[in-house]
């Protein structure tokens, strides 16, 4: 089916820089990764045990004012190992509450004169996983590219590749380009597939994307009206939704009310009509590239 309208495929020109800014994470992530650090740092005879009721514990034999130093590497791999990248998710739907959670997962992709957006996919050992469209990858080159986070920080970055069967690519930001105290910073978008599944035609969404000031995001509300319609534009079926996307929003995340990515914004009407590509189709591209 094709729109009354033919799709614009958002993405626009290139703007200014912007002051570098931080992100606090939560206290009770912190304590439990710096008990993990220590206990992994006891040798194994000093580690607790699990003792029967039966038996009774000895005296503790660890020497007084024994001070185990965490590195920022053992926080963030254990933020890793305890799942504790994602984004917040809400107990009820809040579009704009929820939207508050997950925007500075939302980064802009500058591409000479042109630019686009892209989400923070995934959070690995040794860097960030940039999920956008293939259409806004066309325009990207590794070494003129940039990728602005909302902290206020420019990056460059490296293609990972794009899908043959949807509008899905991927950039990798490396770890080493940015620092394990601001991996420590970020969080992904949360991707539930149960979420996905239970998503029906008139439940509330809303986009992020990049808008023409370097330093704002686009907040746009939608309502779902198909999970799956065929879009010639796109040559598959996507995820379409009432709703308005401005230029330079390609690549977005479109949210459901909780905060859960649904998909990736893909193109708009003027007449109010947004296309995305499902996040099932996302997360078989991810491993279809990045393998993992």
């Amino acid at each position: 089916m094709q729109f009354p309208v033919p799709l614009r495929r958002v993405i626009a020109n290139k703007e200014r820089p912007v002051a570098k800014s931080g992100k606090l994470y939560k206290i009770s992530a912190v304590i439990t990764i710096l008990l993990w650090g220590m206990l992994q740092a006891l040798p194994q005879s000093k580690q607790p045990a699990l003792l029967p009721r039966t038996v009774q514990a000895k005296e503790p034999s660890l020497p007084p004012h024994l001070i185990q130093s965490v590195t920022a590497e053992d926080f963030y791999r254990g933020m890793l190992a305890f799942d504790l990248t994602d984004c917040p998710v809400l107990a009820g739907k809040d579009r704009e509450r929820a939207s508050e959670n997950v925007r500075d997962s939302v980064v802009r992709i500058e591409m000479g004169n042109a630019y686009g957006s892209g989400v923070i996919f995934r959070l690995t050992e040794d860097g960030v996983i940039i999920a956008t469209n293939r259409h806004v990858l066309d325009y990207w080159q590794d070494e003129a590219g940039v990728i602005r986070f909302p902290q206020g920080f420019y990056v460059s970055a490296r293609s990972l590749g794009s899908a043959q069967s949807c509008d899905v690519g991927f950039l990798k930001v490396e770890g080493s380009e940015i620092g394990v105290e601001t991996l420590l910073t970020l969080r992904n978008v949360p991707v539930d597939e149960e979420a996905w599944q239970s998503l029906q035609a008139g439940d509330e969404a809303f986009c992020l994307g990049a808008d023409r000031e370097i330093d704002e995001i686009v907040y746009q509300e939608a309502v779902v009206a198909e999970k799956g319609r065929y879009i010639d534009t796109f040559g598959g079926e996507m995820l379409y939704l009432h709703g308005f996307a401005k230029e330079g929003m390609s690549g977005g995340g479109i949210f459901d009310g909780y905060g859960h990515l649904i998909g990736l914004l893909a193109g708009g009407t003027w007449r109010g009509e947004v296309a995305g590509v499902p996040v099932d189709q996302v997360l078989s591209a991810y491993q279809e590239i990045v393998g993992e």
